[in-house]
C-alpha cells in the first residue's frame, strides 16, 4: 500500500500543516504503508525533516510569487495555478497510483482534487477552514466545535467519511509516552513555558514575557522562538537579564509542555499538544483560522482565551496570569485530558487502513 502526501510549510504557513502530515505518514508507515511527500519549495520548508525520517520527497519547483504578506489570501500560499499544481503533482507521482493522496493545504479546493482524482485510488483532505468545497473520500477536522459535522454540510458529498473533533489529533508519539506517565499536578503557576509560534510572532513573545514579569510570582520561565523569529536577539537578551531560560528551533517542546505548569501560547495545532499533557494554557489569536477554535475552547473553559494579538498589551497577560487560580487550573487539567488522549494519529491511520 502507497500514501502519498501533498503539504507545504514556508515561513508565511507555518509547520502545522506539515507536522501533522508527518506525524500520520510516520503512523502509516509503523503500519508497512510505503510514504511519500510532494512539496514545493517554499522559503522555510521543512523537507529536511522528511528525509531525515526515512521517507521519499519529491521537490516542485520555487514559487514563481511569494506567499500574500497579509496571511488572507490562501490561493497565493500555493505558488502557482492548481490547475500547474495539478499537473506537477501528478508527474511526481511517476506512473504510480497512490492507494491514499492525503492533501493538507488551504491553497488547494475541488478543483485540485477532481483534476487529481483519477491518478489516486482514494483522496484524504485534512481541512481546518471548513470554507470550500471538496472532493474525496475521507475528510479529516482534528479541531473542536460543539456541532462539528454541521460545518462540512454541503461541502462534501454524502459519501464522504467525516473524521471530526480533537480524538484524531495528529500528535507526536511523544505526547502519548508522556501522557502515560503524567504525575498529579500542583495547579500552580511555579513554571511557565512562552511559546507562541515557531515562525513571526508579531512582538507576541516579548509582550508576553513582560507580563510574567509584572505578575512576578512565577519562578522558572521558558521561552521558545524559531530562528525565523525576527526579535530573537531582543528575546534572548531579556532572557539573560531575568534569568530566564531561552530556547530555539528545539526538537523537544513535548517534554517543555509536559513539564510546564501553564502555557502561553497561540491557537493551532499546539492546542491539542497541550490538552493532551493536561498543561492549561492562555492563548492569544494570531490568524484567522485559529479564532473560531479559540473562541470554542474558551468557551468550553478548556483554554483561557486572551483574544486577538492586535488588541493585547502586556498587562493584559499579566492579569490572565493573576486570574489563575489553584481550581481554575485544575478544571482546565481535567477537561484537557479528556478532550484529547494523544492516540489521534493511529486512530486516523487504521481509519484509512479500513477504508
Amino acid at each position: 500500500m502507497m500514501a502519498i502526501f501533498r503539504v507545504d510549510a514556508s515561513v508565511q504557513m507555518g509547520s502545522g500543516h506539515f507536522m501533522r502530515c508527518l506525524t500520520l505518514a510516520e503512523a502509516m508507515r509503523e503500519r508497512e504503508v510505503d510514504t511519500h511527500f510532494v512539496c514545493r519549495e517554499h522559503v522555510g520548508n521543512l523537507t529536511g525533516l522528511v528525509v531525515q525520517k526515512g521517507m521519499p520527497v519529491t521537490i516542485l519547483p520555487v514559487p514563481a510569487r511569494r506567499a500574500d504578506s497579509n496571511g488572507n489570501d490562501y490561493a497565493s500560499w500555493l505558488g502557482a495555478t492548481q490547475a500547474e499544481d495539478v499537473e506537477q503533482t501528478i508527474a511526481a507521482f511517476s506512473g504510480a497510483k497512490p492507494d491514499w493522496l492525503v492533501v493538507d493545504h488551504y491553497g488547494l479546493d475541488i478543483d485540485w482534487e477532481r483534476g487529481v482524482r483519477p491518478h489516486a485510488a482514494k483522496i484524504l483532505v485534512i481541512d481546518d477552514l471548513a470554507s470550500r468545497h471538496h472532493d474525496c473520500d475521507v475528510l479529516l477536522d482534528q479541531n473542536y466545535f460543539p456541532e462539528p459535522e454541521q460545518r462540512y454540510a454541503g461541502l462534501v458529498t454524502p459519501a464522504c467519511k467525516l473524521l471530526l473533533g480533537p480524538q484524531y489529533a495528529l500528535l507526536r508519539k511523544e505526547f502519548m509516552a508522556l501522557r502515560d506517565r503524567l504525575g498529579p499536578r500542583a495547579h500552580t503557576l511555579r513554571r511557565i513555558l512562552v511559546f507562541i509560534t515557531a515562525g513571526n510572532d508579531r512582538g507576541e513573545t516579548l509582550k508576553a514575557m513582560q507580563g510574567i514579569k509584572l505578575f512576578g510570582k512565577a519562578l522558572e520561565v521558558d521561552v521558545v522562538v524559531g530562528k525565523e523569529n525576527p526579535d530573537k536577539a531582543e528575546i534572548l537578551h531579556k532572557c539573560e537579564q531575568l534569568g530566564w531560560e531561552f530556547h530555539c528551533q528545539v526538537d523537544y517542546m513535548p517534554r517543555l509542555i509536559a513539564q510546564a505548569d501553564l502555557v502561553i501560547g497561540a491557537g493551532g495545532s499546539s492546542n491539542w499538544e497541550r490538552c493532551a499533557v493536561g498543561v492549561p494554557a492562555i492563548v492569544v489569536i494570531l490568524a484567522e483560522n485559529q479564532a473560531p477554535i479559540a473562541h470554542a475552547l474558551g468557551h468550553a473553559g478548556v483554554i483561557y482565551n486572551l483574544g486577538w494579538c492586535r488588541d493585547l498589551q502586556s498587562l493584559d497577560y499579566a492579569q490572565a496570569l493573576g486570574a489563575m487560580s489553584q481550581d481554575r487550573l485544575a478544571a482546565m487539567t481535567e477537561k484537557s485530558l479528556a478532550l484529547v488522549d494523544a492516540k489521534g494519529a493511529a486512530r486516523v491511520a487504521d481509519a484509512l487502513l479500513a477504508a
